[in-house]
């Protein structure tokens, strides 16, 4: 039995809609559904509690309940900006919390855990595309979070015998291929749901921040990945554990390998939408590099991944689901 926390949320859905997909066992979602959705939970074979990662008497009961031999691990604060004004809401429900959750974890024999982290551990780049290799240096508190959270399934693989994988997404976009998953935050934050609302209606334009990057028109560049992809490596990621010894531990990029600018999103969703997509360019934001760009080689050696999507397909399932929106 797996332990998904967070799976209401974005990626969780996306992860649980593929890990069923592919006919594994149910499994045991925990989220307090405080940014997650319960609709985004209606699939066979969820079994839903509602609760935090911060409960250790739930936590327990869970561990005691169900036969869990591995967890996937979503639950976070994921906000950048709201990180950077409001940190200890960060620092305690990304770090705190989590170590609640390995405490407990470790009390009932679960040593397995696929970790999702993020690309804004490595900071502004040395260079692009980015590899494992780079160093990480954060400029948010939301990326800190993270990377301090990598530090510890590490030591936890050193001195208790612990295997990790630990998956660093770049830009998640997209929705479920059937239409019954997308991304709905609120506030909603990322660009391409941005772009699609005012292809819809709901906004009059979309902002661009700066466009006097050095990049060949001047926005900023980032590399978009569907997240049925993200999920489908998560997937890869379980099965690396299940088959491999105790204290495996890997920390993996998932990317494209294939940027896209601002300017060019909403050129595609132009295309895609067949609607016209008013923009208006202000200042740069603080702490925006000009290119975010995986290297995934490492994903494809070590679980076998590759993405599937390209931008276009991102985008024309991510406009089915804003035209359909179930949540």
């Amino acid at each position: 039995m797996l332990l998904v926390t967070g799976g209401a949320g974005y990626v969780g859905s996306h992860f649980l809609h593929e890990y069923l997909r592919q006919a594994h066992a149910g499994c045991v979602v925990l989220d307090n559904l405080t940014e997650g959705h319960a609709r985004a939970l209606e699939q066979p074979g969820v079994q839903h509690v509602e609760g935090t990662i911060g409960d250790q008497a739930l936590l327990d009961r869970l561990f005691e309940q169900h036969e869990i031999d591995a967890v996937v691990h979503f639950a976070a604060n994921a906000y950048v900006g709201e990180s950077q004004a409001n940190p200890f809401k960060y620092l305690q429900n990304n770090i705190v919390q989590s170590i609640n959750l390995f405490e407990a974890m470790d009390r009932h024999g679960v040593r397995r855990i696929v970790f999702s982290s993020t690309c804004a551990s490595y900071g502004i780049p040395d260079y692009v595309p980015i590899d494992e290799k780079h160093p990480q240096r954060p400029v948010n508190v939301y990326g800190n979070t993270k990377l301090i959270v990598e530090k510890i399934l590490h030591s936890l693989a050193e001195t208790r015998g612990w295997s990790f994988v630990a998956l660093r997404y770049f830009n998640a976009a997209g929705a479920a291929d059937d239409g019954t998953l997308g991304e709905s935050h609120d506030p909603e934050t990322h660009l391409i749901p941005l772009v699609l609302k005012v292809a819809s209606g709901e906004l009059p334009h979309v902002n661009i921040n700066g466009d006097d990057y050095e990049t060949p028109d001047g926005t900023c560049i980032r590399d978009y990945i569907h997240v049925t992809d993200l999920a489908r490596a998560h997937c890869q990621a379980l099965d690396l554990l299940r088959t491999n010894p105790p204290g495996t531990r890997q920390c993996i990029n998932l990317g494209t390998e294939h940027g896209a600018s601002v300017k060019e999103v909403i050129d595609v969703c132009e295309s895609v939408t067949g609607k016209s997509i008013a923009s208006v360019v202000g200042p740069r934001r603080s702490g925006d590099p000009a290119r975010l760009v995986a290297n995934a080689a490492f994903a494809e050696k070590v679980l076998g991944w590759k993405p599937q999507h390209d931008l276009k397909s991102i985008l024309e399932t991510a406009w089915r689901w804003e035209k359909n929106r179930r949540y």
